[in-house]
C-alpha cells in the first residue's frame, strides 16, 4: 500500500494534477465527491478527510455524524474528460468512524464485508455487467414524453449517428481510466445503448460501474445529449437492465465448472443458482430499487418476470450461458433482473449472499425452464412452480421486511435505511394522480 501511495503522490506531481476528487456513494447509490488540493493527499491517506455523514443519504444518524473518508490509492486515475485544463484525478474512498472503525452504512464496506465472508470459505467473486441506458435529446420532455436521439434498433449500425460517436468516445474514455470494455452496441429501443464491462472482481466492478455512469453522463453533456439509466423511461420501448454474469473462483479454478456435468455446471454452481432463485424476491428492493424498476420487470421485452432458470433461456431469471469448449474458466451464470439504476455495492453483496446461502445450506436446484416462460399461462407457470417476482415496489418491500438474509448482509443500519427510503418512495408514488387515470376516468365518471 505504501508503494501505491508513493506512486499516487509521484503521478500527481509529474502530471501537474491540480485537484483530486475523493469519491464515495450514499446508500441509494448516488456518487458523492469532495475535491482536495494535491498538498492534502498525503494527509488524507494517513488521517482521512472529515465530513458530516448525516448530510449524506443514509450514511449516518445525526447523533453520530462525524465520519472520515480515506482514499484507496489503488483506485487512482486521472479524469480524461477534464483534458489539460486543471488536470483532475479521482480515488474511491473507504468511510470510517473517528475511532477508525469501518462505517456500517458505507455501501463499499458492505460489499467488502460480504466478499470477506466468501473469502473465509475460499471463494473469490467475479462479475461482468451488461449496462443498458438511453440517450435522449435532452432531459426535458413534453406530452409525447422523452425524445430519443435516434430511431435505430438492436445492433443497428448508424453511420454518422449520435450513438455510434457516443459509444466510441465513451469506450475510449473508459479504457483511459483503466476500465476494460468487452462489447458496445445499439440496443433494441430507439436511442438505447449497451456497453459491457469485462470480468473483474466484484469490488472493482462496482467501482467501475460508478465510474461508468459518470463517464456516460460526461460524454453525453460533451455531445449535447442526455443519458439516463432510468429502468423504464418509455412505456412502449424496452427497459434498461444490467444483466450481470457471476462466477466464484477457488484460487485459480472456476468453482462453477465441472467437465462432464450437465452444461459443465458444478454442484457448487447449481447450489449458487438455487440460492439466487430462493432469495430473489427478498433482494428485489435492492436489485430493483425504484417504483419505475417494476415497470421494466413487468413490461415484457425480455425482462424477467418469473423465478426460474434455464440454459440459454432469455425468458428465465437466471440463465446459464452456452458453454465454450475448452474454456472452463468462463463458466458462469447470468442474473437478469438487476437494472442499471441499482447501487452496485449493495446489489452485488446480496447476489453473493443469496448464492452463498444456497451453497452453505445445500439448496436443491429445481428443474430448468425449457419453454418461453412468458408464453405460458398463469396456471401452467403455477404448475411448474415458477413464482412471480414482485409486481411493484411495495411487494418488494414486504419481502425484504421478512428477510433475515438481507438484514444480515446489509447490516441493521443500511437495512433499516433502505426500507425507510423505499417506503417513503412508495407513499409518494401512491398519492399521485397519473395521466392514465385522468384519461381513463375523468370524463366518464
Amino acid at each position: 500500500m505504501d508503494k501505491q501511495r508513493d506512486f499516487v503522490l509521484r503521478t500527481i506531481e509529474e502530471r501537474g494534477v491540480k485537484f483530486v476528487r475523493l469519491w464515495f456513494t450514499d446508500v441509494v447509490g448516488t456518487l458523492k465527491s469532495v475535491a482536495i488540493a494535491p498538498a492534502e493527499v498525503e494527509g488524507a491517506f494517513t488521517e482521512g478527510i472529515g465530513f458530516d455523514g448525516s448530510a449524506i443519504e443514509g450514511l449516518s444518524r445525526t447523533f453520530e455524524s462525524d465520519l472520515l473518508a480515506f482514499p484507496d490509492p489503488t483506485t487512482f486515475q486521472t479524469l480524461p474528460w477534464r483534458g489539460d485544463v486543471d488536470p483532475t484525478a479521482r480515488m474511491f474512498c473507504d468511510i470510517t468512524t473517528p475511532d477508525g472503525e469501518p462505517a456500517v452504512a458505507d455501501p463499499r464496506n458492505v460489499l467488502k464485508r460480504t466478499l470477506a465472508r466468501a473469502a473465509d470459505r475460499g471463494f473469490t467473486f467475479y462479475t461482468h455487467p451488461e449496462i443498458e441506458f438511453y440517450l435522449l435529446k435532452s432531459s426535458k420532455y413534453g406530452p409525447e414524453g422523452p425524445q430519443p436521439v435516434d430511431s435505430a434498433g438492436y445492433f443497428d449500425n448508424v453511420p454518422g449517428g449520435t450513438a455510434h460517436d457516443f459509444r466510441r468516445r465513451s469506450v475510449r474514455m473508459l479504457e483511459d481510466l483503466g476500465i476494460s470494455v468487452e462489447f458496445s452496441h445499439h440496443e433494441a429501443g430507439p436511442g438505447q445503448n449497451e456497453i459491457d464491462l469485462r470480468y473483474a472482481d466484484a469490488l472493482t466492478t462496482a467501482d467501475n460501474i460508478m465510474t461508468f455512469r459518470t463517464v456516460v453522463k460526461e460524454v453525453a453533456i460533451e455531445q449535447g445529449v442526455y443519458a439516463t439509466f432510468m429502468p423504464k423511461p418509455f412505456s412502449h420501448y424496452p427497459g434498461s437492465g444490467m444483466h450481470t454474469h457471476l462466477s466464484l473462483f477457488e484460487g485459480d479454478a472456476n468453482a462453477f465448472y465441472e467437465p462432464g456435468a450437465q452444461y459443465q455446471l458444478s454442484k457448487i454452481g447449481r447450489q449458487f443458482i438455487a440460492g439466487l432463485l430462493r432469495h430473489a424476491n427478498e433482494i428485489s428492493a435492492v436489485t430493483n430499487q425504484f417504483v419505475n424498476s417494476y415497470k421494466r420487470l413487468w413490461g415484457g421485452d425480455e425482462a424477467p418476470s418469473f423465478i426460474c432458470w434455464g440454459h440459454n433461456n432469455r425468458s428465465a431469471l437466471v440463465r446459464v450461458p452456452l458453454y465454450k469448449p475448452n474454456k472452463g474458466q468462463s463458466a458462469r451464470v447470468e442474473y437478469r433482473a438487476i437494472d442499471s439504476a441499482a447501487n452496485p455495492y449493495l446489489a452485488f453483496s446480496l447476489l453473493l449472499a443469496a448464492g452463498m446461502k444456497g451453497i452453505e445450506e445445500g439448496y436443491e436446484l429445481p428443474p430448468e425452464a425449457e419453454d418461453d416462460v412468458w408464453a405460458l399461462t398463469d396456471s401452467e407457470r403455477r404448475a411448474l412452480g415458477y413464482r412471480p417476482l414482485p409486481a411493484s415496489l411495495d411487494h418488494a418491500i414486504e419481502y425484504m421486511e421478512e428477510s433475515e438474509l438481507v438484514a444480515d448482509t446489509l447490516g441493521e443500519h443500511v437495512y433499516n435505511y433502505v426500507l425507510a427510503n423505499k417506503r417513503a418512495e412508495w407513499r409518494d408514488y401512491r398519492t399521485q394522480v397519473t395521466p392514465f387515470e385522468l384519461q381513463r376516468n375523468l370524463e366518464i365518471l
